[in-house]
């Protein structure tokens, strides 16, 4: 795991952005396109906003959610509302491009394997993502990983349903479609995130975040959030 400390959460926005610039450039150059996963989040829209406005091979990127709440089409919940204001609305990206997890389904269970079939059909078989984007919650979640929910324990599916979680169930990838990533990019901001941070670094399995790979892993972090964590 590699740690890089910048000076605010804009910086990391910008940082994460040129990272994910610069991964799609050499993948789409190597294997004909690029599949990436994102998460929520406020410094992950800012990210989005920064990373429409950079020299990307937009034809030949596939974008994912990590996670995503169950809640109405347009809901401010919804990680895909500000998906798309941050990235379709900015960016030279077709919609069908983008891949909105099936959250509005009446069948939720079905729902997860027709997302499982999505990404084989786009990132393989079994499905490798080019670049899963994560945060870290002040509880030690990442994705909708959280603390003592089942989802936990899955190996044999790479999306799946959680129980509730500040009100709300989750469709969310699993460690397995995470840790089959060819890359990890961590953006970690604020100082409620400290704690978990030295804990995420530690390599600490007893927080969600912490049963994610690290070899392939570049954290960037503001120095709010990095106060109690030494870089790498």
């Amino acid at each position: 795991m590699k740690i890089r400390v910048l000076d605010d959460a804009d910086m990391v926005a910008m940082e994460a952005a040129k990272t994910i610039a610069a991964e799609a450039r050499s993948t789409v150059m190597t294997r004909g396109k690029f599949v990436m996963a994102v998460s929520g989040g406020k410094t992950p829209w800012q990210m989005l906003r920064v990373l429409s406005g950079e020299d990307v091979p937009w034809k030949y990127v596939h974008v994912f959610q990590v996670d995503e709440r169950v809640a109405p089409a347009g809901d401010p919940d919804r990680n895909l509302t500000h998906l798309l204001k941050s990235l379709l609305e900015q960016a030279p990206l077709r919609p069908e491009q983008i891949y909105a997890m099936p959250v509005e389904d009446r069948d939720l269970e079905a729902a997860t394997a027709n997302y499982a079939r999505t990404l084989e059909e786009i990132a393989g078989s079994p499905p490798v993502l080019d670049l899963a984007h994560l945060g870290l919650g002040p509880d030690g979640h990442t994705a909708s990983l959280v603390p003592g929910d089942p989802v936990l324990e899955i190996t044999d599916a790479d999306v799946a349903l959680t129980g509730v979680y500040q009100e709300r169930r989750r469709m969310t990838l699993t460690y397995p479609m995470l840790n089959r990533s060819r890359r990890i990019l961590w953006v970690v901001t604020g100082a409620e995130k400290a704690g978990m941070l030295v804990r995420l670094r530690a390599g600490d399995i007893s927080i969600p975040a912490g049963r994610i790979r690290q070899d392939k892993a570049l954290v960037l972090v503001d120095r709010a959030a990095a106060d109690r964590s030494e870089p790498a």
